[in-house]
């Protein structure tokens, strides 16, 4: 007799979808926090499950900021915690939610529950560890300023270095305070 095997869902041979994940996540009959990121932005979502496929309630990318006047990359964790914190505004009420890293390795300091902590103090609710969330500093940026207050001395290095942050007309050492003004921003809406 012939040993049959059954094939798996395409999504998990590419290795793009934990199906027992999910289904742990799906049985809390909550809408899941969905955090994605690239090289260049943070993409979250706020997914709600139906039988006939899942319905995207709100989503956020990091690209949007740029109209609230955010001048820095769009990829990094003061970015993350931003665009959490605008798709928490764009719900408008507080939506009980699970979070969702799909694929990610669960890290301590992570792009990811920085995205996650943005979404929480702009008003949804989501359980999250604080021992997981970077620090404050961290997400405003203060560690990028310190450095860049220390390279300044060798000019052609610092110039190289934070090319970005120059020519979009942002001086690194004030990023915290640009962060702040951004963060007022979004949470005045």
């Amino acid at each position: 007799m012939a040993n049959i095997t059954s094939v798996p869902y395409r999504r998990k041979l590419c290795g793009k979808t934990d199906y027992k994940k999910r289904m742990k996540l799906l049985l809390g009959n909550k809408p899941r926090l969905t955090i994605r990121k690239s090289l260049k932005h943070i993409n979250l979502q706020l997914i709600e499950f139906q039988p006939k496929g899942d319905k995207i309630l709100f989503t956020a990318n990091s690209k949007e900021l740029e109209k609230h006047g955010w001048k820095a990359g769009t990829g990094n964790t003061s970015a993350a915690y931003l665009t959490g914190m605008l798709l928490a505004r764009k719900a408008k009420k507080k939506i009980v939610c699970v979070l969702d890293i799909g694929q990610y390795t669960s890290v301590k300091g992570n792009i990811v529950y920085a995205a996650a902590q943005g979404a929480i103090d702009g008003g949804l609710q989501l359980p999250l560890s604080k021992e997981v969330v970077p620090n404050m500093q961290r997400i405003r940026g203060e560690h990028i300023s310190q450095y860049a207050k220390k390279l300044k001395e060798n000019k052609e290095k610092y110039e190289k270095h934070f090319s970005k942050y120059l020519k979009a007309n942002l001086d690194p050492e004030t990023l915290p305070k640009h962060f702040d003004t951004i963060k007022n921003t979004i949470g005045a809406q």
